[in-house]
């Protein structure tokens, strides 16, 4: 029987468990999750739906050590995990593989120190998993010879069944020009830059609307045109991006955050809804977004640009129309099968895919 591939993580939110399932039908994984701090807006699921196993930090190096399995990824998180995996890896003699997401240093004190460790592990890792071409350059930079691109995927099937938008543009009053933007507490999502860019637009006296999805407002939600929404279900958003004829995602980089994807991206252009994403997105810099083709982007953090770029699309609904139907087109691609495949052809580089067992 074919041993199968250790995957280290800290946790698999909801959105993460249909590509692992994937990616274990195709190669047989186990997961072993760890304690550690949560980088998702979803919480860790307590059965990720794959085989897994519960450690420490240092118990991930007995693990990959064990010789249980034939390779081990590890991700990015995590103090003492990312080490352990790949020094258990060299003590097994089985391929080490880096599955990252990150594009920037984080310039925290606890980053910054380990960052001489974590490039060190980039240029030695027998291969590198990267969630796109913007993170791809950023480890090449640091030595990653053998770097293979697995783009960050949603469920497609579920963000591109017909959402329901009468009901929400109902409730909203029937806006004449619906916009949207999610936020969550602690992370820096940009919700602030919307609401400045938004009364900087003067977009409310067209009858336009401005709603926020999520749990971070600011208690700046306090105009007639902006509405908070709160917690929403996968469902609710789905309508909601329906009824959007803009999402923003204005997301803003600081010392201790830069968005490595933000799937936003994704399940708002598989419902049809034009994007308009900072330059700090990493949906923006990998590619999916491609300003002027898929949507627009804008530089992080200015209002004005983010007000001009909301306007242009208000009075261009044509222009609109095309982002749209292209985003939708280009999200498509980015699903689980594509994820799996990325990570399949890191396996066979290093002659640890299940076809080479």
């Amino acid at each position: 029987m074919t041993k199968p591939v250790l995957v280290v993580t800290n946790q698999v939110p909801a959105d993460r468990a249909g590509a692992l399932a994937e990616l274990h039908k195709a190669e047989g994984i186990k997961l072993a999750i760890y304690d550690g701090k949560q980088h998702h807006g979803s919480p860790g699921l307590d059965d990720p739906g794959v085989p897994f196993i519960r450690s420490s930090q240092k118990g991930i190096y007995r693990l990959a050590a064990s010789g249980r399995y034939r390779a081990v990824i590890a991700t990015s998180a995590g103090r003492v995990a990312l080490p352990a995996a790949y020094a258990g890896a060299r003590r097994a003699g089985i391929p080490f593989i880096y599955w990252t997401g990150i594009w920037h240093q984080v310039s925290t004190p606890a980053h910054l120190a380990a960052a001489p460790l974590v490039r060190w592990i980039e240029a030695h890792a027998d291969a590198v998993i990267a969630y796109g071409p913007h993170v791809a350059q950023y480890v090449k930079g640091h030595g990653a010879k053998n770097v293979h691109l697995a783009p960050q995927p949603v469920d497609v099937q579920f963000w591109s069944e017909p959402g329901r938008p009468a009901a929400w543009r109902q409730q909203l009053g029937e806006p004449s020009l619906l916009v949207g933007v999610a936020g969550r507490s602690g992370v820096d999502k940009g919700v602030g830059v919307a609401i400045e860019a938004w009364q900087r637009g003067a977009l409310a006296s067209h009858g336009a609307m401005l709603v926020i999805a999520g749990d971070d407002d600011g208690g700046r939600a306090d105009q007639p045109s902006v509405r908070a929404l709160g917690k929403l279900s996968a469902a609710q958003m789905r309508d909601l991006y329906a009824a959007a004829d803009i999402w923003l995602v204005p997301s803003v980089a600081t010392r201790a955050f830069r968005e490595p994807w933000g799937l936003v991206v994704n399940e708002a252009m598989l419902q049809g809804a034009a994007v308009i994403a900072s330059d700090a997105v990493g949906a923006a810099a990998g590619g999916l977004v491609s300003d002027g083709e898929t949507g627009l982007i804008v530089e992080a953090g200015d209002e004005a640009a983010l007000a001009a770029a909301t306007q242009s699309l208000e009075r261009d609904p044509a222009l609109r129309e095309k982002l749209a139907a292209a985003g939708l087109q280009a999200a498509a691609n980015y699903d689980y099968a594509a994820w799996t495949a990325g990570c399949s052809a890191a396996l066979e580089s290093v002659r640890a895919g299940r076809s080479a067992c």
